[in-house]
């Protein structure tokens, strides 16, 4: 099999890619190792950025997102009993939209099957060889048999654990890895979203989180402690501990229950390698870099590697050029390392750590208030939420 550009992994990033590239008359292969039901069924991260939900509506693949999604024009940060809102639009021009990446997903598979894309799910890549060359092979097991895909460039957006980031040589490439002492306790739950925006609650026991996935369906989280396990929480529990976190001083607010379909626990951890390419192999998204979801940035970030690929690889395309590609990693690596240094930022205010004090609560008490009492603290929150331009 051969095509221009292969690409491992039909997460959002995978599948804008090949769109993007489609749009430009470039030919790509995605290889998935799940099946498409797995693929529009997993759940993730539902903010995206100004930035992005635009290029995802100038793409033509934001069309639904547009309709069913929920444009937030701020933030509500809960400290101290109290609650503060961060109004993004009136700081900075700017929005998010809540639409589950889940929808993005369906929204790129069923773009790319409308376009004819070649779109090859349950096929497993393998191997990546000759990244060196000007002919790099992915090997990959698709309906019981073994195939290689040639291609002139290779796109790993297969994630931490895919075979993208360990086909880099180790002589070449840097981690850089940062492991927080907590986890958080999702839950998905068929109830009205007692809020009309994100909730963020720092509290002395932990920070809680209330976000929606639609009209009818809520997703909250809790802060626990790692080797927590879901199931050792009873919903009761865990409507009891939500409660209490977002709880005010001044009442008038009621978290809404109702029953609980999904729970699991996910690790918090900040991870970059460097370089994101390696001759004619380039990595995206999770498979180069991994944020704590506070910042809302995984996906975020993820795309926008992708639109610097699309760009890169059109450039080449279309005038020969490298120039693009060759800076890629560098260009990324700098609007990473600030949604990291954000996402950081967020998670330590928010979150209470085991070894604090009452001296560190204090000080972050401090710090919540400063951000919402002043505009030039509030602006540098809701300009990093927002989406950054392009650095």
């Amino acid at each position: 099999m051969r095509t221009r550009v292969g690409i491992i992994g039909a997460g959002p990033a995978g599948l804008y890619l090949s769109h993007l590239l489609h749009r430009s008359g470039i030919e790509s292969v995605v290889l998935e190792r799940r099946d498409r039901d797995y693929c529009e069924r997993r759940q993730r991260a539902g903010i995206v950025e100004h930035g992005v939900a635009e290029a995802l509506i100038a793409a033509g693949v934001g069309t639904r997102m547009e309709r069913e999604g929920f444009r937030h024009e701020g933030i509500e940060l809960r400290f101290g009993g109290q609650a503060r809102r961060i109004d993004f639009t009136a700081l900075t021009g700017r929005s998010v939209r809540l639409y589950p990446q889940t929808e993005i997903v369906r929204d790129l598979i069923a773009r790319r099957i409308a376009d004819d894309g070649r779109l090859l799910f349950e096929a497993e890549a393998s191997a990546i060889e000759g990244a060196e060359t000007d002919r790099p092979r992915i090997h990959f097991t698709h309906d019981g048999t073994e195939q290689v895909l040639e291609c002139d460039y290779v796109v790993a957006c297969d994630g931490f654990h895919g075979i993208g980031r360990a086909s880099l040589p180790s002589d070449v490439v840097r981690t850089f890895e940062k492991v927080y002492p907590f986890g958080w306790l999702g839950i998905l739950a068929d109830v009205p979203p007692s809020c009309d925006e994100l909730i963020y609650a720092h509290h002395p026991r932990g920070f809680a989180l209330h976000s929606m996935r639609s009209e009818s369906v809520s997703r909250l989280y809790l802060q626990v402690p790692n080797g927590t396990d879901a199931a050792d929480w009873s919903d009761e529990q865990i409507w009891d501990e939500l409660s209490a976190r977002f709880a005010l001083r001044s009442g008038g607010w009621e978290l809404k229950r109702g029953p609980i379909t999904d729970k699991s626990v996910t690790p918090m951890r900040s991870f970059v390698t460097e370089p994101m390419r390696h001759g004619r192999l380039f990595l995206a998204g999770d498979s180069a870099h991994i944020v704590p979801p506070t910042g809302a940035k995984g996906l975020n970030l993820a795309m926008n590697d992708v639109m610097l690929l699309a760009e890169a690889l059109v450039a080449e395309d279309r005038r020969g050029t490298t120039e693009l590609l060759d800076a890629y990693s560098d260009t990324a690596l700098r609007r990473i390392w600030r949604a990291m240094h954000f996402s950081f930022w967020m998670t330590t205010l928010l979150h209470t750590l085991p070894e604090d004090d009452a001296f560190d609560q204090r000080l972050r008490l401090s710090h919540l208030e400063h951000i919402a009492a002043s505009p030039a603290a509030a602006t540098h929150l809701a300009e990093n939420y927002t989406g950054i331009p392009r650095i």
